[in-house]
């Protein structure tokens, strides 16, 4: 178990990982050891710098903003959380989790060489994060030991490529070529946002927008994000201190410590606070963003060596951050959007549980629908412009809305109560193997866990391949 736990530790920190497959690449590539070293360090840098930028987000501005308006709006319910979940499930599941991860990764690898999505999943942590959920779903089915690490490997494998392909026909409009693929378990909710903003075909891009001369500084992400988040920070902090916040319980709030003065000498006015947070998630993308840069200018030319060699044809399948470049006006565009749908979807949940029938009131999550609904509007944008930005993010923040609240009761009968995982691709197959788990449970669920997992490959033998003029 300690071997064990070594080599999950290198698989689920996606810098290792990342790092590891560069050099891989490189040392295929028979590059001098110099250009192998440089490679495989700035590769490892470039997704700290970006987990970095993630961390600042979620920790300096993110978390705060959704206490901040749940309290200004008086709002109850259930926050969509995937670290929440694990947390809790890695008590009882952390072995599963574990071998199940391993399995997964190494087939994988088996998928991309042998089927037709030859995809190499590259986010360490949502790796682990949907192995933990299947460890916990399948369970529901009987499942335990080693066939509950297989059956639960093979879902992870097919997932682990499944969720690229269908992102790939917008994503590759997203970046201009098949050089990378999106590698992040939001793909269902990105896919359709690319769906919806094809309706819009033709529309001017997110960033064509032309300001006017005196305006033109706008183009320039850093102060447009800036400007756009010190606006909402200053409302929303506004209307809670109107509501009386400043006088709360601060034990209430986990991230507000700032503003409501705790372990300070120094009294912080609330609008001051309010314009640093605005900046401060500038800060963040900006990180974000230059960590992404990085990887990408190393990982690319890297991984000819994986796919030349080892997968022919592979793809690094990277983290949803890596989209934000190509769009920057769509990525916060997309965020707002999706947010507004979340409250939106709200609204709709708290009438159907109010007049039809009790369910889950899910609240808007600040970190899910930055993450999430700024990458559904890159894609809406590069399928419609700014129309397909908007109808696309604001579908996108509905479906993380009631996809959650449907999978929902799959984890309160499992005993994890007011808490439910918020990306897209993590509810809609919580929700088909948590119910077949309990239609069929034991060796059956077993077969076609793996029969899921069979079957790309058969297909990739018996049918008709694609005419290289119909490849793309």
């Amino acid at each position: 178990m300690a071997v064990l736990d070594f080599i999950v530790n290198i698989l689920s920190t996606p810098a290792i990982l990342v790092g590891l497959l560069a050099l891989v690449g490189l040392v295929l590539q028979k590059k001098p050891v110099e250009e192998v070293v440089m490679g495989t360090i700035k590769t490892i840098v470039g997704f700290l710098v970006l987990s970095a930028g993630a961390a600042y987000l979620q920790s300096g501005s993110l978390l705060a903003f959704g206490e901040l308006f749940n309290y200004a709006f008086n709002m109850q319910g259930v926050v969509p959380n995937n670290e929440a979940v694990v947390s809790m499930a890695l008590t009882d599941f952390g072995q599963a989790s574990a071998l199940i991860m391993c399995i997964g990764m190494v087939l994988n690898i088996v998928l991309a060489r042998f089927s037709r999505m030859h995809y190499i999943f590259l986010t360490g942590h949502h790796t682990l994060y949907m192995a933990c959920m299947l460890a916990v779903v399948l369970s529901i089915g009987g499942l335990e030991g080693w066939s509950l690490y297989i059956a639960g490997g093979c879902v992870l494998a097919l997932i682990m490529v499944i969720s690229p392909a269908y992102c790939q026909p917008t994503f590759r409009k997203v970046t201009g070529s098949d050089g990378v693929a999106l590698g992040h378990f939001g793909g269902l909710g990105y896919a359709i946002a690319g769906k919806v903003g094809s309706l819009f075909k033709g529309g001017k891009s997110t960033e064509d927008i032309n300001f006017p001369k005196r305006l033109v500084f706008l183009r320039d992400t850093t102060v447009s994000i800036s400007l756009t988040m010190i606006a909402l920070f200053v409302i929303v902090t506004g209307v809670a201190v109107g509501r009386g916040i400043l006088t709360a319980d601060p034990t209430q709030f986990s991230h507000l410590d700032e503003l409501l003065n705790v372990g300070t000498e120094t009294k912080t006015n609330w609008i001051v606070w309010a314009f640093t947070c605005g900046c401060a998630f500038a800060g963040g993308v900006y990180i974000v963003l230059s960590g992404v840069r990085l990887i990408v200018g190393e990982i690319v030319p890297a991984f000819k060596g994986i796919a030349d060699k080892l997968v022919p044809g592979a793809i690094p399948a990277i983290d949803c951050p890596v989209a934000y470049p190509y769009a920057p006006n769509a990525v916060i565009i997309g965020f707002l959007v999706s947010f507004v749908a979340g409250i939106v979807g709200l609204v709709i949940l708290s009438a159907i549980d109010a007049s039809i029938a009790p369910v889950a009131l899910i609240l808007p999550g600040v970190v899910p629908h930055f993450f999430c609904g700024a990458t559904a509007g890159v894609f809406g944008n590069a399928e419609g412009g700014v129309k397909g930005c908007v109808a696309g993010a604001f579908v996108h923040g509905l479906l993380v809305t009631f996809l959650p609240a449907i999978c929902m009761p799959v984890f309160t009968a499992l005993g994890f109560t007011a808490a439910t995982f918020s990306d897209a691709d993590f509810s809609w197959l919580g929700i088909l193997f948590g119910n077949l788990a309990q239609a069929v449970p034991g060796t059956p669920l077993l077969v076609i866990c793996i029969v899921c997992f069979l079957a790309p490959i058969v297909y990739n033998f018996v049918a008709p391949k694609p005419k290289a003029a119909d490849a793309e």
